[in-house]
């Protein structure tokens, strides 16, 4: 492929049909993604060996129901993280995210996270600034192959590119323990996967894009730049894809 661009491009569809809308708005939303080498510190303590993503598998099953957490997978791409701009809260309140197919929730950094570094690191959403906040406050734990989050639900609107999704629920992030997230050059995730596999059944932010009728086909699709330095590092696409960026 020499030095142009190489395009990955992932579709997903929601398979159930009564999350199709029966109208939506015309066009592609574009989000912007950033791209950030992994240093030798933060490749240590992020990544997933495949040894020990098959322990945390194989343990799955044995988990309680004291909340401790469901197993996720996170990955990146080239060594590299990619990642984008979303706002949450009326007005919105910034957050930079990891866009992951491998997981289905959504979930930021709170305020109420006291005693956790990791959080006073990155952006925290601030409940009482958000005039669209609803408070939810069940429990929510995620086990990552090499770091956890511990916090609660909340609900509030989440703005992605122009698209405003309301009532999303989310994961108020209290307990980042370890080195995983403190030195995570993003302040949480967006999962793109199914609900299924969502902790808490939550509806995942891709799902209320599409109920709620806010883009024209329930498809994504991201563009990586693997030359970064010669322009965009890539982009996700809501409601389509760009066919500048593939051919076929």
């Amino acid at each position: 492929m020499g030095t142009r661009s190489v395009a990955l491009v992932l579709l997903a569809a929601v398979l159930l049909h009564t999350l199709l809308p029966a109208s939506a708005a015309e066009g592609l939303v574009r989000i912007a993604l950033k791209k950030r080498p992994i240093d030798q510190n933060s490749r240590v303590a992020a990544r997933l060996s495949a040894e020990g993503r098959q322990r945390l598998l194989g343990g799955a099953n044995s988990l309680g129901s004291d909340g401790e957490g469901d197993i996720i997978a996170l990955k990146n791409y080239m060594n590299a993280q990619y990642f984008g701009e979303i706002g949450l809260g009326t007005p919105a309140q910034k957050f930079t995210v990891i866009f992951d197919t491998g997981s289905s929730n959504l979930w930021v950094p709170s305020a109420k996270c006291y005693f956790s570094i990791a959080c006073y690191f990155h952006s925290r959403y601030k409940s009482g600034q958000s005039s669209s906040y609803k408070k939810n406050g069940k429990p929510a734990a995620i086990q990552y192959g090499t770091g956890s989050i511990a916090g609660f639900f909340s609900e509030d609107s989440v703005t992605v590119g122009d698209l405003v999704v309301k009532d999303q629920e989310f994961i108020e992030a209290t307990k980042e323990p370890g080195l995983t997230f403190m030195v995570a050059k993003f302040d949480g995730i967006l999962g793109l996967g199914f609900q299924e596999i969502s902790v808490g059944n939550a509806v995942p932010v891709w799902y209320n894009m599409v109920e709620q009728g806010l883009i024209s086909d329930p498809v994504f699709s991201f563009w990586f730049n693997r030359h970064a330095d010669e322009g965009e590092s890539g982009e996700i696409v809501f409601g389509g894809m760009d066919p500048s960026h593939y051919k076929g």
